[in-house]
């Protein structure tokens, strides 16, 4: 059994990739899988409000506002994801094929799912820590 902190990661991981693919070509092959993951609860209502974000997200970035938008769109459909998980625990392995994982565990290599990451950090007197995946910050010489 999964503990709460591994489904918290893997509801932010299938949330940063959901989001990541709404802006780009990649969103029409995975858009009706994605929506499977909602059969039960109101499908139509989840494809129209993920058709409202992709439009928002593609002419926020135009502008060159997109990276705001991500950000709150990502919090938004990561809390969606973890009630998602709340009420169907089958779904759990669902997201994992479609987002979770190493991308290996994906599926076959037409079935993978690649998004692009950016972050930026903006910092005065200390020190900060981007990562993409896993990441080991040691200080002083101890792990």
């Amino acid at each position: 059994m999964e503990t709460s902190v591994e489904l918290a990661g893997l509801a932010s991981v299938a949330a940063a990739r959901l989001i990541d693919l709404l802006a780009t070509d990649g969103w029409a092959a995975v858009k009706s899988s994605v929506l499977s993951l909602w059969r039960s609860a109101h499908p139509e209502r989840v494809e129209e409000e993920l058709g409202e974000a992709r439009g928002e997200l593609l002419q926020a970035r135009q502008t060159g506002d997109g990276q705001e938008l991500q950000g709150m769109l990502v919090a938004e459909w990561q809390a969606r994801i973890v009630r998602l998980m709340a009420t169907r625990p089958d779904a759990v392995e669902e997201l994992r094929a479609l987002f979770g994982g190493e991308p290996h565990s994906a599926g076959a290599p037409e079935q993978l799912i690649t998004g692009t990451m950016t972050m930026e950090a903006h910092v005065s007197g200390g020190d900060a820590y981007l990562a993409g995946r896993d990441m080991t910050v040691t200080r002083g010489g101890q792990a």
